[in-house]
């Protein structure tokens, strides 16, 4: 456990180097840079803010400097952000995203899941055939269009829940709503088909020949190795959702993650883009190693050290 955990925590740094890497050398691709679209500033002034923030310095000292930097989780300084911190950014936005990740997830695993199941017990009837006709609408229809629809339907016409901002829990639901839809049309056809696949096989049909209750079957032998994959798709979306929705968070105008990120690439703000970055990837890794070590748990047969070492 302990040698697997060791193995693990080093192939995510050299992940997470690789990644910093990779995004710092694209944003000094690009051409422009953050103060680029201020015209009306002289190039003696423009030249002291470079020699500021230390743009003018070659590209490979400022690549050491960062990474210094980071090593003592320190973020740096936002460009466009006049006198604050990316760390500062993160931790106030992040709550917000982070409220609104976790409503979203659990409609997700909480529809989801017993949406596929029921589905895959009732295989061929009208429950399997309406619950597969609403994930395929999940999976199809792009997330602005379903908050769109969400905002006409329940904001202006029904006048139910308020159309944008952040406040209260009713903001929060159709926010919500639109960012959980692909998550859970998608988890409720995982759910199925793994359920499926479950059910054909030979320990369950024994347990049919002993006389077991369909509740016991389903419970105890079935769904549990059926939420194997499911679990695995959950690691890495539930990083997304937590991190914020992009799309989602500039439609309800939500003051998370997310739309930061958006404004950071479109004012050209280097740390922004890193630091969020570099949050991301970090969100993502863990909750990767945290859906491995959630496996055993599942199905007793998986071993830790039998994937060290496969």
């Amino acid at each position: 456990m302990l040698r697997y955990m060791l193995k693990r925590f080093v192939s995510s740094l050299v992940v997470l180097l690789a990644i910093i890497t990779i995004t710092f050398l694209l944003m000094h691709a690009i051409p422009g840079g953050p103060f680029s679209s201020e015209k009306k500033i002289s190039p003696a002034i423009m030249k002291n803010i470079e020699e500021h923030y230390r743009l003018n310095d070659p590209l490979w000292k400022q690549y050491v400097d960062y990474m210094a930097n980071l090593a003592q989780f320190d973020l740096g300084p936002s460009f466009k952000y006049e006198g604050r911190k990316v760390n500062d950014i993160i931790r106030e936005s992040f709550p917000v995203s982070l409220e609104l990740g976790l409503v979203s997830i659990s409609f997700a695993i909480l529809i989801g899941i017993p949406a596929g199941a029921l589905a895959a017990l009732r295989q061929n009837k009208w429950q399997d055939y309406i619950t597969m006709l609403f994930a395929t609408i999940g999976v199809s229809v792009p997330s602005f269009v379903l908050a769109t629809l969400l905002i006409y339907v329940f904001a202006i016409k029904l006048s139910l829940l308020p159309a944008a901002m952040w406040g209260d829990a009713e903001y929060v639901v159709l926010p919500a709503l639109a960012l959980a839809s692909h998550p859970t049309a998608f988890i409720a056809r995982l759910t199925r088909s793994s359920m499926l696949e479950i059910l054909a096989q030979d320990y369950i049909k024994t347990a049919r020949a002993k006389g077991l209750s369909q509740i016991v079957i389903l419970y105890r032998h079935a769904l549990r190795n059926a939420l194997i994959p499911v679990v695995t798709y959950i690691g890495p979306m539930a990083a997304g959702i937590l991190t914020g929705s992009f799309i989602i968070e500039s439609i309800f105008a939500i003051p998370g993650l997310g739309r930061h990120f958006v404004t950071s690439i479109y004012n050209r703000d280097y740390t922004v883009i890193l630091g969020v970055t570099v949050f991301y990837s970090l969100l993502v890794i863990s909750l990767n190693l945290v859906v491995d070590l959630i496996y055993p748990q599942l199905d007793p047969r998986i071993k830790l050290n039998e994937k060290e070492g496969g």
